[in-house]
């Protein structure tokens, strides 16, 4: 059973599409890390 879920998340910043379609989940116990380049939208998804 997932302790989060995330499902076709998006946010905009009026014409700007910071984060688009993202899904994933995290199982109990498990380790998870968000990775990718300055500006690529892992602050805003978290």
């Amino acid at each position: 059973m997932p302790i989060l879920e995330v499902q076709h998340l998006q946010k905009n910043y009026k014409t700007l599409v910071a984060v688009a379609d993202v899904s994933f989940s995290v199982e109990q116990g498990s380790c998870f890390g968000l990775l990718g380049p300055n500006g690529a939208g892992k602050t805003t998804t978290m």
